[in-house]
């Protein structure tokens, strides 16, 4: 699934690694695009300071469930794709030289496909807005 999305000139298109910065609290997540919209993206990934912890875990086997977020347009200050840095590796670069993995098949995770990416669709029904019967 993860394609180099920079060759088909579409960089952040769903399954492209990315390193997402966010403000208010300021926070970092590193993991795959699900669906980028006006309204804002979401993500299947981990916080980048868990990184280290998530390499260990997949290298002992053990199991692990990245997390199906969403961030609205406003908290998002800047996204990154996963790239080298000059002779500095991408975090997916390092998750694979350390795990013997791929990043692209850890970071799907089986609630992505409920993301709903579509104009149309009408609008989940929201518990808070509801008086006790």
């Amino acid at each position: 699934m993860e394609k180099d999305a920079t060759r088909v000139g579409v960089p952040f298109a769903p399954g492209a690694i990315v390193v997402l910065t966010l403000s208010a609290p300021r926070e970092k997540f590193w993991g795959m695009i699900l669906a980028l919209t006006p309204e804002g993206l979401s993500l299947s990934g981990i916080e980048l300071a868990s990184f280290e912890d998530l390499v260990v875990m997949v290298k002992n086997g053990e199991p692990f469930t990245p997390a199906v977020v969403f961030f609205p347009m406003h908290r998002i200050e800047r996204i990154d794709l996963d790239v080298p840095d000059g002779n500095l590796p991408s975090l997916s670069q390092r998750f694979a030289a350390k795990t013997g993995q791929e990043p692209s098949t850890f970071l799907p995770s089986r609630g992505a496909d409920q993301i709903v990416n579509r104009r149309d669709a009408a609008p989940a029904e929201s518990s808070v807005d509801k008086e006790p019967a």
